[in-house]
């Protein structure tokens, strides 16, 4: 199964001179740990709740008045948009983060995954393969 279709959609981005509290209003909004840092289609970098609280707060810097090239991670991880969940779920797993762009062969962005998401659906699969094991055990039929 192709990762967009356990994406973040549709995907939200800022632009690097997007000041923090601008950025953070926008993740509060759409109800989001991370945002994708773009210069037109590029990814430059991505701005997390992590980084907020690292960069922004522990620092004691003025949300108003930093802009997010001065405070988001770069560069960024990715995961190309053929991978799978599993895929995914060892790379957030082997570098610890809890958000990974999803890019085209190209590298132009075209979604976000959150480990929220590939744990949701890893959960769904799996339950999906434990109810056709119940189903299969317990039919009753020719030689059941």
């Amino acid at each position: 199964m192709g990762l967009l279709r356990i994406a973040r959609t549709p995907l939200v981005t800022v632009h690097p001179e997007t000041t923090v509290m601008d950025a953070v209003r926008t993740m509060a909004q759409e109800r989001i740990g991370a945002i994708a840092v773009t210069e037109g289609t590029r990814l430059v970098g991505i701005f997390s709740e992590r980084d907020l609280m690292l960069r922004v707060v522990v620092e004691k810097r003025d949300p108003e008045r930093i802009y997010i090239r001065d405070v988001m991670t770069s560069p960024v991880e990715t995961i190309r948009r053929d991978s799978t969940a599993d895929d995914a779920l060892k790379v957030m797993d082997e570098k610890h983060i809890r958000h990974l762009p999803i890019i085209d062969r190209d590298a132009t962005l075209c979604g976000m995954i959150s480990m929220r998401s590939v744990l949701h659906n890893k959960v769904e699969d799996l339950t999906d393969q434990l109810d056709s094991l119940e189903a299969y055990f317990t039919a009753d039929g020719f030689g059941g």
